[in-house]
């Protein structure tokens, strides 16, 4: 590992390491959205062809009942019985969340009030490497599903045999996903976004992607709405004495399978920093602090995407915690048993956007409108206040909307 110290300019450049995309990407992903845009299917289609390496038709984008009926026969039963604990896991975390219209009356006349409802149509968009991420589809799909989203779209490279792996098929069956097409990259991004003659347009699109994916959504965003612009998978630890090394050992060295991967070590301990300083093994930054309260100012600071507290009592580690995705508390909770089982989205804010956003959850498919009821009696009784604001901003027709009900 390399050590960095707080204030170094490495340090600076890891606080710091989010941004836009290359002027050479965003080029590129702005190309293939314009061609979606304007040319539709048959622009996916090319696309698919010179990207995937596939050569598909028109009636080849959407994965038919066929090819889900046979998805069945190419998995193992036992993956049936995984997904069960895994949907009551997240049933349980996410129900929780589910927001509740309100209103207040009060005496002058005047109610006040919210509406929740759920976005109508979500695209959500799973990548598919060299291999299936299943996770990817339970954790983006059924938050969406709890919230009562009416419409979901799922998007997904095609592989070799022009269809998509049988998991991931598999489990947005039976998740219920309403549509799934075989297309990747920014051009599904644009599809979702845009629509074409056989895709439809979305309210909203989530889920991970590579560098194209990304950006694309960054473009798009304001024809519809994105979860978040994610980049590379990171973490990192907050350890003292009390941690096993093995177990550090092996945390650090999991975000390396990840592409791009970040691993970072906050440690007031000298005994981990001799113990993890120059491993060969590990690919990542070791920072010695003064003690745990100066590893929450630095954790804070990199805003991570995943933060483990691997202390004795990591609840008061907590306390001073503000900026993190997801956190996770003691020896016996490692990252990887948020990207698969405990319930909460692994679909988390990174590159030091923690600052100022949150994890993928049920709220992310839930929109608010705000109620207003006011009596003529509270109208007219706050008529002199609005007419002070709308003679300072010049707008007399303001005035007048409000004044023509209190003559």
């Amino acid at each position: 590992m390399r050590s960095v110290k707080v204030g170094s300019k490495v340090f600076g450049n890891l606080v710091n390491r989010g941004g836009c995309g290359r002027v050479r990407l965003q080029k590129k992903v702005s190309s293939i959205i314009e061609k979606v845009r304007s040319e539709g299917d048959s622009a996916l289609i090319r696309y698919t062809t010179k990207f995937d390496k596939i050569n598909m038709k028109k009636k080849d984008l959407r994965v038919t009942e066929a090819e889900i009926s046979g998805a069945y026969q190419d998995i193992k039963p036992e993956i049936i019985n995984t997904l069960k604990e895994i949907i009551g896991n997240i049933n349980k975390f996410y129900t929780n969340q589910v927001p509740k219209s309100w209103s207040i009356r009060q005496e002058s006349g005047i109610e006040l009030g919210e509406k929740f409802a759920p976005i109508e149509k979500v695209g959500v968009y799973v990548p598919s490497g060299t291999v299936p991420l299943v996770s990817s589809v339970y954790m983006t799909v059924l938050p969406a599903r709890i919230a009562g989203v009416k419409k979901i779209v799922m998007m997904s490279p095609p592989n070799r045999y022009k269809s998509i792996d049988p998991h991931i098929l598999v489990v947005a069956n039976l998740f219920k996903v309403d549509e799934i097409y075989k297309v990747g990259g920014a051009q599904a991004v644009a599809a979702m976004a845009f629509g074409t003659k056989s895709i439809p347009k979305v309210d909203k699109i989530v889920g991970p992607g590579n560098e194209y994916v990304t950006e694309a959504k960054r473009q798009v965003f304001g024809y519809c709405d994105i979860d978040m612009l994610a980049g590379p998978s990171e973490v990192l630890i907050i350890a003292n004495h009390y941690a096993n090394i093995d177990y550090l050992r092996k945390d650090l060295m999991s975000q390396a399978e990840h592409h791009k991967g970040l691993s970072i070590l906050v440690t007031p301990s000298k005994k981990v920093f001799n113990a993890l300083y120059k491993d060969p093994d590990i690919k990542g930054y070791l920072i010695k602090v003064k003690n745990l309260e100066e590893a929450a100012e630095v954790s804070n600071m990199i805003a991570p995407e995943h933060l483990q507290l691997m202390v004795k009592s990591p609840k008061r580690v907590l306390k001073n915690i503000t900026n993190a995705g997801a956190i996770f508390l003691g020896q016996y909770t490692p990252v990887a048993i948020g990207d698969y089982i405990a319930g909460p989205s692994h679909v988390l804010p990174t590159g030091g956007t923690a600052r100022y956003s949150s994890g993928l959850n049920l709220r992310s498919f839930i929109k608010s409108s705000h109620i207003i009821s006011y009596s003529r009696r509270a109208l007219c009784g706050s008529a002199g206040w609005v007419r002070g604001l709308t003679e300072l901003e010049n707008l007399e027709k303001h005035w007048e909307s409000l004044s023509v009900r209190c003559e």
